[in-house]
């Protein structure tokens, strides 16, 4: 082998090495892109995962919620049945109370009224107090006529409630009927 032969495997063999440390480097440099590729994918599915979860966490409160809720106002329903019930009883006794000669019969009926009212405020129904005199709030009262104001200070007020209101739980389930002063 002559020195020209020798020059050239030393070249050849620097030109393999090049070649080596090349592929090494570029498997290095490989290695260390797949391994950010799988942090990233790792962290991805990690938020992934955690959004799922919080959803999934809102939606079992939204759930119990909503069910605490039906529970409350499941006797909606019956209640709206009973509140004719309870106004024709107002009604009697209001007549009743003009007829001197029917005390015990008043009496009769009042222990029934009693009874069925604290029945059903048992089950949660209560009266919303709502008198003659009180500021009118159309969020809270159902208007249904105006009338001139017997005085200056009930103009915009409440004059008179003709059907009282009632709520269930902290749901009105029927707004009182008033009469306005103009």
């Amino acid at each position: 082998m002559g020195k020209k032969d020798k020059d050239q495997v030393v070249n050849e063999k620097e030109v393999i090495e090049k070649d080596t440390d090349t592929t090494v480097n570029e498997n290095q440099e490989s290695e260390v892109s797949v391994e950010e590729q799988l942090k990233e994918n790792l962290d991805k599915e990690k938020e992934k995962f955690l959004r799922l979860f919080a959803e999934f966490e809102n939606y079992k409160r939204r759930t119990a919620k909503e069910r605490i809720e039906l529970f409350k106002t499941a006797s909606e329903d019956v209640m709206l049945a009973m509140l004719p019930i309870l106004d024709d009883f107002e009604r009697a006794l209001t007549h009743i109370e003009e007829d001197k000669e029917a005390e015990e019969l008043r009496k009769g009926v009042l222990l029934i009224y009693n009874k069925l009212l604290t029945t059903l405020s048992q089950k949660g129904l209560s009266k919303m107090e709502v008198e003659a005199g009180d500021d009118f709030n159309a969020d809270i009262h159902e208007a249904i006529t105006q009338i001139p104001a017997p005085s200056e200070d009930l103009k915009g007020k409440i004059v008179d409630v003709v059907e009282k209101g009632y709520k269930l739980g902290e749901k009105v389930i029927r707004f009182p009927k008033v009469v306005i002063g103009q």
